[in-house]
């Protein structure tokens, strides 16, 4: 389908574009007024841990970018939950734009009223506000506000709702600021979530990390692993081959890395017998 031929399949709204996603012929409505999803969604959506089938929820969806992404990865039934409206519209058309309703389906809702229908899920993503109230201004443009600034949740409120919506031996994935990693830690086990991999994402590799990505199991045994560090760009300010393959599509997940005893190891999904061992 040609570019007149896609952007008349879907409504565009005023401010409103439509992106490639540049992995599967994915396509993505966005709008630098309300909201765009940036690096920390796509790197979540290829760190987390989720099942070749089964049922994923992604909370804070904004415009449905990593149940999109997600999408390349699983076979698993996903659900995206969001409490911005135009938001929520705007992840509806694009899911409806790639025609994947089978597979994907959007709430609009505030994430500390979610509740679960049926069986638990099997993986959870988050990537919610990074900024405390106290933080900064967010008295300008509400919607980008309220993906900035916890004006609609707190990080205890988005801990909460993960471990209430997943399955004992599921995975919960977080994208986070490092300034916030304790806390994340705390309340993750506060709630019976069990941190299981970590790691920290750097603009250059001299630089300080400025995002982590955390990985946790309901009810797991304590072990964490610190996972080698993504380096965004490279010496010559270009993105890192890592990050290029990881936006185009040719890593569906973080590339791997090495156990020290020399032993593979990424975020595989096991189900039942992985669930027994943690």
């Amino acid at each position: 389908m040609n570019e007149e031929n896609i952007k008349a399949s879907v409504q565009l709204m005023p401010g409103e574009r439509l992106d490639d996603l540049l992995t599967h012929d994915l396509r993505i409505i966005q709008s630098p007024e309300v909201f765009s999803f940036s690096l920390d969604a796509v790197l979540l959506a290829r760190f987390a841990g989720v099942p070749p089938r089964g049922r994923v929820l992604d909370l804070c969806t904004g415009n449905g970018v990593i149940p999109l992404l997600l999408t390349t990865r699983t076979e698993a039934r996903i659900d995206g939950v969001e409490i911005q409206p135009r938001l929520a519209d705007m992840a509806n058309r694009s899911v409806s734009l790639n025609g994947l309703n089978e597979r994907i389906a959007i709430f609009e809702q505030d994430l500390r009223e979610w509740k679960v229908e049926g069986e638990l899920y099997d993986a959870v993503t988050v990537n919610p506000p990074y900024l405390p109230l106290q933080s900064g201004d967010h008295k300008g443009n509400h919607h980008q506000a309220m993906a900035r600034h916890e004006l609609g949740c707190k990080l205890e409120d988005v801990v909460a709702a993960c471990a209430r919506s997943v399955r004992r031996g599921g995975r919960v994935s977080m994208v986070h600021r490092p300034s916030r990693l304790v806390d994340i830690i705390d309340l993750m086990r506060r709630n019976r979530l069990e941190p299981k991999r970590i790691r920290f994402v750097h603009p250059r590799k001299e630089a300080e990390a400025n995002m982590v990505l955390i990985e946790a199991t309901r009810e797991g045994k304590p072990e964490v692993r610190l996972l080698p560090p993504v380096i965004v760009y490279g010496d010559d300010g270009d993105y890192t081959p890592e990050l290029l393959a990881v936006f185009y599509g040719e890593a569906a997940e973080l590339p791997g890395f090495k156990r020290h005893n020399g032993r593979a190891h990424g975020p595989s999904f096991t189900g039942q017998q992985e669930e027994e061992s943690l």
